[in-house]
């Protein structure tokens, strides 16, 4: 474990240089950004994996792009603001600098099969990204029984009831104090 103090200009290099590495690799979206946090998480004293929980249930009820919310707070709680700064500035820089690439790139090749090709074996990688991350999030989340029913209750509702995710959120922020989960 490596530790970088807050307030040393250390930490700033290294959480610059951590994120920008998860904002390179971390193809499809911010859920994708959680294998790289569960890493960060053991490999730096920045947070817990149950603090990470929490990111991710305060990430999804805010509002902007999940995996910016995530390094913002990633970063504030190893370092303070700046430290969620300089991880959101990490974050997505590599998106930039790739964005502005393969936007002339894909315009010039968007039809060329290998281009298909490599897209088609990127999806399914993002995909399993995606679940581990989701899987991961599960098992720390649903923890006894209660939980588990909440789950079912939570998943044949957004199933069958088709509302907004916003009204999901504040529903189950509801449920909670009431119910005190």
């Amino acid at each position: 474990m490596v530790l970088a103090r807050k307030g040393s200009a250390m930490i700033y290099v290294i959480l610059f240089l951590e994120f920008f590495k998860v904002g390179l690799f971390a193809i499809g979206g911010g859920l994708v950004t959680l294998p790289f946090l569960f890493d960060l998480s053991e490999q730096y004293a920045w947070f817990s994996t149950k603090e990470l929980a929490d990111m991710v249930a305060i990430s999804e009820s805010t509002p902007g792009p999940i995996g910016v919310n995530m390094a913002t707070y990633a970063g504030y709680h190893a370092a303070g603001l700046w430290g969620g700064i300089i991880a959101t500035l990490g974050l997505v820089t590599p998106s930039v600098i790739v964005i502005v690439l393969l936007a002339r790139l894909l315009d010039r090749y968007k039809l060329n099969q290998n281009v298909q090709n490599i897209l088609s074996g990127i999806r399914p990688a993002v995909v399993a990204l995606i679940l581990f991350a989701g899987l991961e999030i599960a098992k720390m989340a649903i923890v006894d029984l209660k939980t588990v029913i909440m789950l079912a209750v939570w998943l044949m509702m957004i199933h069958f009831w088709k509302r907004s995710p916003i009204f999901y959120l504040i529903l189950a922020a509801v449920v909670g104090l009431v119910f005190q989960v």
